[in-house]
């Protein structure tokens, strides 16, 4: 039987650029061009000063200049190194909890930036329980739903690129959200230790089974999970307590049932993703998974223990301890990358399967996908605007082939803007944990060999391993609502 199928193609990922000379953006542009006033002005009465001012323009504009194969500037560079050892001289960089560390009553509380994390649980409108992530510094809530991902296997490619299709759907409707400021897709695998398997047998098998039976089901049971990993799916969907500017704040039971009222139609456009069926957490659920996540050694007591209730307050580690280039947490050691540059050309809908498959150099892998839709009436500005820097910068710089290739991309992305289509920023976080010191190197050579083929350029982030690991859980953290300088002076620069 012959067919005019042809499989789809996936691309036009591209970040925003800022009108500005050369490499500099708008705010460095800015910064050269009035340093150069001042420097003629300077020359004008005295042209030692004029020197003397034209060097220090020179110092202050290197640093601004000079980019890293990821984009940094040396400028960020620096900035990080000192920030890095600041924290470092006052302690920060280490954690300790329980009876005899300065946590209150002696609890297990989670470091960094989920320390004032709150966890409650209230009921959607179908009366599920779920649980709600707190988090008071930013006035943040979340959801978390658990997903029974198809996969791909024995699928036609029509009914992948269906899936791949609704998903767009899916992003592009949150869009209309009301307060709704990110989501994220997380992918972890981990040992199945087969404790679920043996319930499940145990608790269906016939007492009166033969023991040929029971024989085979016994050894089924010891043998099966030997080797095998299991893939969890999550996904968290944050909503702000402003709504919009200049709105009422809401408190948290408003929260709680606003966000209940929503999961079952996020729930029920998820299914026709290909993500299965998808259910929210409970808080006992979250709490196991946060667990496990900061103390890989303990999954096997864990899923022991299941049924008995854990609170909030103890899943975080023992002790922690993040270094400039990977971070130490309980049982386990992790290095986390961030992605700093998305696929340039046209992929296919099967490019990540080999960085979210279990690797075994990996003891526990989690791909997390970060989402922050702009709502309809900022995507239509935002693009507008896009499209006439990168004009600008077409002009400016003559006829190189990147900023033609830009002016394309902004032209297709506004047309596409037009037509109905979401405008969403995205990164993804990559975590390697492992459970010595020495099989670091492996994970990272297992990470930077999984990379290329997912056309993706991924960043160790140093100096802020602790930071980016708890972003990678799937627990509502929007990154650049913790920086302390603000997103316009960042891309400006």
């Amino acid at each position: 039987m012959t067919t005019d199928y042809r499989e789809p193609t996936y691309g036009n990922w591209r970040k925003p650029v800022t009108p500005g000379i050369g490499r500099l953006g708008l705010l460095g542009t800015m910064i050269l061009m009035v340093g150069m006033v001042i420097v003629t002005l300077v020359m004008m009465v005295s042209p030692l000063f004029g020197l003397i001012s034209a060097v220090v323009l020179a110092l202050v504009m290197v640093p601004l200049l000079i980019q890293d194969k990821h984009g940094r500037t040396a400028l960020q560079t620096m900035t990080a190194r000192g920030a890095w050892s600041w924290g470092r001289s006052q302690g920060w960089h280490l954690y300790r909890s329980g009876p005899l560390s300065i946590t209150p009553h002696g609890s297990y509380r989670l470091p960094g930036l989920l320390a004032q994390s709150r966890l409650v649980e209230a009921r959607d409108s179908y009366g599920r329980p779920f649980a709600v992530i707190v988090t008071p510094s930013t006035k943040h809530y979340t959801a978390v739903f658990e997903c029974n991902a198809d996969g791909a296997a024995l699928v036609d490619q029509v009914q992948v690129d269906t899936w791949v299709a609704y998903w767009g759907h899916w992003l592009a409707a949150l869009g209309y959200e009301p307060g709704l400021v990110g989501a994220s897709v997380t992918i972890e695998t981990a040992p199945d230790l087969g404790h679920r398997l043996r319930e499940e047998v145990e608790a269906n098998i016939d007492p009166n089974a033969p023991d040929l039976a029971r024989a085979a089901l016994e050894e089924i049971v010891w043998n099966y999970p030997v080797g095998s990993a299991r893939v969890s799916t999550r996904i968290a969907v944050t909503y702000s307590a402003l709504p919009r500017p200049g709105g009422k704040r809401r408190n948290e039971e408003e929260m709680a049932r606003e966000i209940g009222m929503r999961i079952p139609g996020l729930t029920s456009r998820l299914e026709m993703t290909g993500a299965g069926s998808a259910r929210p957490m409970t808080a006992d659920q979250l709490v196991r998974a946060v667990r496990m996540a900061y103390d890989p050694g303990s999954q096997s007591g864990v899923e022991a223990t299941e049924g008995e209730q854990t609170r909030w307050e103890d899943a975080g580690p023992v002790a922690a301890q993040e270094l400039w280039d990977h971070y130490v947490h309980d049982s386990g050691h992790s290095i986390t990358w961030g992605m700093s540059e998305a696929p340039r050309g046209e992929v296919l809908s099967s490019v990540m399967t080999g960085l979210v498959s279990p690797h075994h150099d990996i003891a526990r892998k989690r791909v997390t996908f970060l989402y922050r839709p702009y709502d309809p009436g900022a995507a239509a500005s935002i693009v507008e605007r896009d499209r006439k820097d990168a004009r600008f910068r077409l002009n400016g710089a003559g006829t190189a082939a990147r900023s033609e290739i830009d002016v394309v991309k902004s032209d297709q992305s506004a047309l596409e803007e037009a037509r109905g289509a979401g405008v969403t920023r995205f990164t993804m976080l990559v975590t390697a944990t492992v459970r010595s010191a020495e099989d670091l190197p492996l994970a990272a050579a297992a990470v930077d060999t999984l990379a290329p083929p997912a056309r993706v350029r991924l960043r160790r982030m140093y100096g802020s391993q602790a930071s980016a690991f708890a972003a990678a859980l799937p627990l509502g953290i929007v990154l650049p609502d913790h920086l302390q300088v603000p997103g316009v002076v960042r891309d400006s620069l």
